[in-house]
């Protein structure tokens, strides 16, 4: 069986969080795996530090790659991404799940698509892309 190189990775800042919607990384890990799996992603495994006095890293290894999440709560942010390789899993549905519960009163967004030579990066906020991630012909990289 060939592998495409094919990949999609979405990153985002997200500002103006409520303190609370980032400072526990139990209460992260489980929106982040309901959003992983709203994704179709596998989950492999999962990693999550509480930091002291706030904020929470949790990682995601999921089979098509990986899904994070760094807050601050003092300072209302959070940075998160989401890397899948292959066309099956969507990594803007993970993100979207995401700021769903975050709800950001601003976010500053960036999609790569990876793994077909020169990285083409978007910023184009999310209600405005076309199926961007989807035009790719991954014909010649599997």
């Amino acid at each position: 069986m060939e592998y495409s190189t094919y990949g999609r990775h979405v990153a985002v800042d997200a500002w103006g969080v409520a303190f609370d919607n980032l400072n526990s990384a139990d209460r992260l890990c489980k929106q982040m795996v309901q959003a992983a799996e709203a994704s179709g992603a596998t989950i492999l495994s999962i990693q999550s530090k509480q930091f002291e006095p706030q904020g929470a890293t949790v990682l995601l290894l999921l089979s098509e790659s990986h899904m994070s999440i760094h807050t601050y709560p003092e300072k209302g942010f959070a940075a998160l991404d989401c890397y899948t390789c292959g066309e099956t899993v969507d990594p803007q549905v993970a993100i979207q799940a995401m700021l769903d519960f975050l709800q950001p009163l601003s976010t500053s967004l960036a999609r790569m698509t990876r793994g077909m030579g020169a990285l083409h990066v978007s910023t184009t906020p999310a209600d405005e892309a076309s199926d961007e991630f989807g035009a790719a012909d991954t014909s010649k990289y599997k």
